[in-house]
């Protein structure tokens, strides 16, 4: 199982990276955190390590760590915009719950 973007996360991945005038993709992780016990990172990645996972997607390339790939397997990472808010939304077929807040999540 990988991890994917959809066209509207990998557009806008491209845009960030295109006004930071620099990067080679995106990096997701888990660390723990909140009253569930894990929460979602996300990073700009300027270089590649050896032990990272990497996925291509709409020209984006997206690295995932081994420890986090556990709990991301099959996860789909969507920009959405609800209302005025717009951000990042982690689709995690492992997640067996979530906190009531929503940041954080557990497997």
């Amino acid at each position: 199982m990988s991890i994917t973007l959809t066209e509207r996360a990998a557009t806008h991945v491209k845009g960030s990276l295109e006004k930071r005038g620099k990067g080679v993709g995106i990096r997701l992780g888990v660390k723990t955190a909140g009253c569930s016990g894990l929460a979602y990172k996300i990073e700009f990645v300027d270089e590649a390590e050896g032990s990272d996972h990497a996925y291509d997607n709409y020209g984006v390339r997206v690295f995932v760590d081994a420890k986090s790939l556990v709990y991301l397997k099959g996860t789909t990472l969507d920009f959405v915009k609800e209302g005025l808010n717009e951000g990042f939304k982690f689709v995690n077929p492992n997640v067996t719950g979530e906190c009531g807040c929503g940041e954080s999540f557990q497997v």
